[in-house]
């Protein structure tokens, strides 16, 4: 699935001006638009810093480790050698936004040694692209250093200004805040953020956000700072020092309060810096997963991107349970509701997922288990092999077959690692044995190990584990409260999608997700990587189940509609119930419309926190699926359709927001309208406050071409 042209495989200093007397380095991106300083001070400090096209981007910064084992700071280096290359190939992804994807970078290798003559070695290598910068540490195999103990990673970014900022608390555990919008000096976490109901979590510094942070600049820079390739090694927080307006790295520790252990050769994941004087360029950057390793997977064939339906939304909205008992898992009312992984309910979402053309349903609840482990710190809960005695293994399992529908198995660890990892391969031997080839994973809960995080590096090797061993049952893996991703789906493309973030659900019995969040995410979480948002609720107020119930989707019906654009994932679930489907099946079609894989993606327009509108290819299809969606308030755009085909007629079909529709007050209102378009058209988009466009352009058949009238 991959096919490259390297221009130059290794040219010292080719690209890379040295000037010893003051050692200095220089190096460009291909297009020269985005430079890289180093400097190499007198006592020993190197230093880097980042400009795009003349304005700084990153300001002079540190470089380094502390070390506790052995207890040392590698601060301060000899240079030994400075050598350049570049490399310039394509390739292509087994799913994604591209069919295929540029690699087009200048590279610059540091050989360092410690300045205080302890002997040990330290390799910094610097890759400039035409859309940012990565970096990371090599500790090269050396006699002076064998297993170490990282006890802090010492990278600064140096703000140029004080930047406006989207950002969530730095935490250990968690990742599902709502996003906060303000200056960096005004970051304040006091307390662990807003999101009250998250059941683990582990606020550290009033002063850390996690990434991806993104930023703009009050000259129109639009910045983005987060990793690629996190692999055995604890993900990045980072904390401000406001009175010098730099992030220092706080990377995540173990129950000792180590941060890593190491043993040469070693490599630190990518730092990665994303910047473009235009929004849009951010969410089309491919730089983090041109950062990760080529797929380790030879045989691709069976993994699938899919939209799916599920035994889920119901139990949030209450309307059954997780637990066989019929008690709400987590809640604090005696409330009994029927159980909802049984036979005859699974069957029903199989038939509806069989109609209207989605490839799996997921089953939550289905397994003994759910009665009594939340927040408990519960080691031996779930044996994922055993069904509560509703749930009809074989029947279902050959039902979902003759309807030609896969059921999605669900594996809640309750962030018991150690018991799931003693349960894997039974559990992955009983998905084969029974026709399931995905899975759901979550970490609800504290984590066992004891005293261990979900973000640290123990969890991450499990969840690369988790990646890797599902890979070999040929099982495509979705997890749900892990770390955010940086890029790893690159080299596990079955490592489908993650949550990783505050998903939709959250709308059904919390505070929810206010309207800007959905404009934040693609520039923050899912830069990483494709997020499993769970989109599609038609029913937007919660009273609707029940009367008393204040909560509600913050969006429009039109938005959630459009989301399935704009909110990237290979796994799309239509969340909400069948019936609700059924109730509007005008507004099903673009959800049974639209495609989970794309050739092409397009921005025409975005800015962060307030709108995006975004255009994608259907993957070896001439159609096109564009979606628009504002924040709290209305909002008229205009998106030039030059992304079509030349001179072909197009149908538009546009599901937009009704003239009287309101995320707050009337948010189910919508018209649905066609139109003949053609590349020169520009589309006029009316957005309501919390709302959203979606829109599906076909080729035209002759009959609409006489039949369907011309935009205006």
């Amino acid at each position: 699935m991959r096919f490259k042209k390297n221009i130059a495989a290794f040219v010292a200093v080719l690209f890379a001006q040295i000037v010893y007397a003051e050692r200095s380095i220089t190096i460009q991106s291909p297009d020269q638009n985005i430079q890289l300083g180093i400097m190499h001070r007198d006592n020993g400090d190197v230093i880097y810093r980042v400009l795009y096209k003349g304005k700084t981007v990153i300001a002079p910064s540190g470089l380094g480790f502390k070390l506790n084992v052995p207890a040392l700071s590698l601060v301060k280096f000899n240079l030994l050698s400075a050598d350049s290359s570049a490399t310039d190939e394509n390739w292509k992804p087994v799913w994604g936004e591209q069919s295929v994807i540029r690699n087009n970078y200048k590279q610059l290798v540091l050989q360092l040694a410690d300045h205080s003559g302890s002997g040990i070695k330290l390799n910094i290598v610097f890759r400039v692209f035409n859309d940012g910068v990565g970096f990371r540490y090599e500790f090269p195999q050396q006699e002076k250093l064998n297993h170490f103990v990282v006890g802090e990673e010492l990278t600064q970014f140096a703000m140029a200004g004080d930047h406006k900022a989207f950002w969530i608390p730095g935490d250990f555990d968690t990742n599902e805040y709502g996003y906060y919008t303000t200056s960096l000096t005004a970051i304040d976490a006091t307390g662990g953020g807003k999101a009250q109901e998250i059941h683990a979590k582990t606020f550290f510094d009033k002063n850390a956000t996690q990434t991806p942070l993104m930023m703009k600049s009050a000259d129109g820079l639009y910045i983005n700072i987060h990793e690629a390739a996190l692999v055995n090694y604890p993900a990045l927080n980072l904390v401000m020092d406001k009175s010098s307006l730099i992030f220092n790295a706080h990377l995540v520790p173990d129950a000792t309060g180590n941060k890593a252990y190491l043993q040469t050769p070693a490599k630190t994941p990518w730092r990665t810096i994303i910047v473009s004087n235009k929004a849009g360029n951010i969410l089309t950057s491919r730089l983090i997963l041109n950062l990760n390793e080529p797929s380790v997977i030879k045989d691709e064939s069976w993994i699938k991107p899919q939209k799916f339906v599920g035994v889920w939304w119901e139990m949030h909205v209450g309307k059954s349970s997780w637990d066989y008992s019929g008690s709400q898992v987590g809640s604090q009312q005696a409330t009994k509701v029927p159980h909802g992984a049984n036979t005859a309910n699974v069957k029903r979402y199989i038939d509806f997922a069989a109609k209207h053309g989605f490839q799996g349903v997921l089953v939550e609840g289905w397994n003994t288990g759910w009665e009594d482990w939340f927040g408990q710190w519960k080691e031996d809960v779930f044996d994922f092999v055993t069904p509560y005695p509703d749930f009809d293994v074989k029947e279902l399992s050959a039902y979902a077959k003759e309807k030609g529908v896969k059921i999605i198995m669900h594996h809640e660890t309750s962030a018991s690692v150690t018991n799931y990892e003693r349960w894997m391969d039974t559990a992955y031997r009983f998905m084969n044995n029974n026709g399931y080839n995905s899975v759901k994973t979550g970490y609800v809960g504290r984590i066992i190990p004891r005293g261990e995080h979900h973000d640290g590096q123990w969890m991450v090797r499990h969840y690369e584990r988790v990646a890797k061993k599902t890979s070999d049952y040929k099982i495509m893996v979705d997890m749900h409260e892990s770390v955010r991703l940086t890029g790893l789906h690159r080299t596990y493309p079955n490592w489908i999608a993650s949550e990783a973030a505050r998903g939709n659900e959250f709308n059904a019995w919390s505070v929810g997700n206010m309207p800007d969040h959905e404009t934040i995410l693609p520039f923050t979480r899912i830069m990483g990587g494709p997020m499993d948002y769970t989109p599609g609720i038609f029913k937007i107020k919660m009273s609707y189940y029940n009367a008393e119930k204040k909560e509600q989707v913050h969006t429009t019906l039109a938005k959630q509609l459009a989301l399935y654009v704009t909110m990237y994932s290979p796994l799309q679930m239509a969340a909400d119930l069948p019936e609700n489907y059924e109730a509007k099946p005008d507004a099903l079609q673009f959800i049974k419309d639209v495609a989970v894989d794309w050739d092409e993606t397009r921005v025409p327009d975005a800015e962060p926190g307030d709108y995006i509108i975004m255009a994608r290819k259907a993957k070896g299809s001439p159609n096109w699926f564009l979606g628009a969606i504002t924040d709290e308030n209305a909002r008229n755009l205009v998106s030039s359709l030059d992304f079509l085909d030349a001179g072909k007629k197009y149908v538009a079909t546009i599901y937009r927001d009704a003239d009287n529709a309101d995320w707050s007050t009337n948010p189910e209102a919508y018209v649905i309208e066609k139109f003949l378009v053609d590349s020169k058209t520009l589309l006029k988009l009316k957005l309501a406050p919390g709302g959203g466009t979606a829109v599906s352009l076909m080729p035209a058949s002759t009959a609409e071409l006489k039949s369907v009238k011309k935009y205006k």
